[in-house]
This record gives structure tokens, sequence and C-alpha cells, in this order.
């Protein structure tokens, strides 16, 4: 992970939160510990408020050394090297870089400058999944070739510090991290995930190898457009996210519309599904999808640990989860999962895989 483990309590304290409001939203949040990486204290103990600027580069450091420390792990889970990646795509949201964070990591870590690549920045929370649709295709397109994606999210550089309930919400809830994934093609398939790797730990057994990507659905509810934004805060001089309180409710109301689309297809029933990786969003949206699924406190399990012990990771947050699954070892063959993430626009992205 990037940056040190800090409890809800511990961010009260560093930053000398007393807002009884403030407060509540820190403490009642599900999550236990985050990862941050706070500017240092000045001269009077405060922590120093940082410029856009100085943001931008918190982001493209952090995202470049979780990004290859990602990258590093993926690659030893599945027993492949540097030169074996082929495909490079780069999922961020918490900064923009140009040359982006594709060509930085490509440098950093020596993955052959030949290795095709793209860049999906600003999509928010969901994105990962809009990026894993984006692999597919370039991995059915060249069957037999690694791709790796990567989401790398600096949570910490796209915080702002005021006494704000709207700001409150956001600090309370995003922490900084990164993830891997590997996708390979054999022809005639749309892709085989094979294997996960974050910053902390590799799979125990890569060579069990993933599931099988059979379909995407996608939603994006227009009338929600404004209800989850970054934009630019005139006071502080810097990007601001907002999010919305009724979000979890927009989410959970939509939820069954794309999931029973995306079943339908492969004329499967949500009971046919027996593994779920939701988006660590946040308690409310957990359990606003939960409940509008039809689904288990079980069933989101590795979802809601991911919360509680990194915080909403951003775009990266269901590979979190995916990995808590295959280190399970539940799975058995034939097994379908649904992978889940919600985000800006409102937008909601599924896929369909089978083991």
């Amino acid at each position: 992970m990037g940056g040190s483990a800090y409890s809800q309590e511990d961010v009260l304290e560093e930053f000398g939160i007393n807002d009884a409001k403030v407060r509540s939203v820190f403490l009642n949040s599900a999550i236990q510990r985050r990862f941050l990486t706070l500017p240092e204290p000045g001269a009077d103990g405060v922590r120093v408020q940082e410029t856009q600027g100085e943001l931008l580069g918190k982001h493209k450091r952090l995202a470049v050394d979780m990004g290859a420390r990602a990258i590093d792990a993926c690659l030893k889970d599945i027993g492949a090297t540097l030169d074996d990646v082929k495909h490079l795509c780069c999922v961020t949201s918490t900064g923009f870089l140009t040359p982006g964070l594709s060509a930085l990591l490509i440098r950093e870590t020596g993955i052959p400058p030949s290795c095709a690549r793209a860049d999906i920045v600003g999509m928010g929370c969901n994105a990962g999944l809009n990026a894993l649709g984006v692999m597919a295709a370039w991995s059915a397109a060249h069957p037999g070739e690694l791709a790796v994606m990567v989401c790398a999210e600096a949570c910490s550089a796209a915080y702002v510090f005021d006494s704000t309930m709207r700001t409150a919400v956001v600090n309370s809830l995003f922490g900084d991290g990164a993830a891997a994934i590997a996708l390979v093609s054999e022809p005639q398939t749309a892709g085989q995930a094979t294997g996960p790797g974050d910053l902390a730990d590799a799979l125990p057994d890569p060579a069990a190898g993933g599931p099988r990507l059979i379909s995407f659905a996608s939603h994006i509810i227009t009338d929600a457009l404004e209800a989850m934004r970054y934009d630019w805060d005139d006071v502080q001089g810097k990007f601001s996210f907002f999010l919305d309180p009724a979000i979890p409710y927009v989410v959970g109301a939509n939820a069954e519309l794309v999931v029973d689309r995306l079943l339908s297809g492969a004329g499967l029933r949500r009971s046919d599904v027996r593994h779920w990786l939701i988006h660590s969003g946040g308690k409310k949206v957990i359990d606003a999808v939960r409940i509008n699924l039809g689904l288990t406190r079980h069933d989101v399990r590795h979802t809601s640990s991911v919360l509680r012990d990194y915080g909403n990771l951003s775009s990266g947050s269901f590979l979190f989860s995916y990995q808590r699954l295959v280190r399970e070892g539940v799975t058995l063959p034939g097994d379908y999962g649904v992978l889940m993430t919600m985000g800006p626009g409102s937008t909601i992205e599924t896929a369909l895989v089978q083991w």
C-alpha cells in the first residue's frame, strides 16, 4: 500500500477534528484503517495544506511507486517476467499526468518500450471494469499474449481539508492503494484472468488459474450525472471531490437493472451466481446493493472486509476482493461470479466470469 496505516481515530487526531458531526461520519464508516500519505506537520505541529501542484506531484510519485510494486507482485504470481508483458493498461483518477502513467511505469519497471499501452483516466471508482473490457478486447485480438492492468489510486492526492461536511465525507472514506491483474486469451475466448497482484502479498497458488471473462454490462444513470464529481474549488484553489448523500440509494435502485441484463444474456438468474465481488464504495453503498440484489452478508464479505482494512480504494477495490476470494480456495470449476463497480456518471459496471 501507499503511505502509512491510520485508524479513523488517528486521522481525526492528526487534524484536530472535534466537530461532532464530522467525527460521526468518520467513526461510523465501517473502516478500521486506511493507508494514507498525509502532508508533513509545520513548525507549529499542524499539518501543512498542500497546493494543487504539490498534490499532483504526490499523485505522480505514489502512483508510479505503488503501480510498479503491484505489477511486480502480479507477474510473480503467475511466473511471468516484464518481457512477457505485451499490453499495459493503467487506471487512475487521483491526478493527471502527461505522459501518462503507463509511459512512466514502462520506464520505471523496465517493461519493453514496444509494449502496447492505454491510460484510463478520470473515470472514477467504476474504471477498473471499463479498463478490463478494453483489456479483454485487446487480449481477444492477440491470443496467447499477456496483458496487464494496474489500478493505482493515490487518494491522498485528492483531498481537501476544510470544515465542510462535503469534504468530511470524502476524507473519511478513501485510501491509497494499487492492484494489478493479468489477462491472456486463448483462441475463441474473451479472456482468461490469470491472477491479481497487489502491493502487499502474492497469491498462494497462481497455478490454479483464474476465471474466464464471459461478458460485460454497463448502465449510466444520467439523472444522477452530478451526484459524484471532481470539480474545481475556487476558495481552496484545488480540485475537490463531491459525493451526493443520495448516492447509495441511487446505485442500489439501479443495481438490479444492469445485473439482470448481464445475467439474462447468458441465460442465468441471480441464484446461479455463487461469487459476488462488488466495489467497496462505502457501508451504505454496500448495504444498498446487497439489499436490492437480495444478497447475504456472506456474499459481500470480501467487499466489506476490504472496506474495513483499506477504505475505498477507488478503481482497484474489486481486485482486492477478488484476491481474497481466490485465497479462500472456495471457487469450483463451473462457478459463476459477478464483478460490479460503481462511480461517477453515475455509472454501474458489471462483468460475468466463470471458473
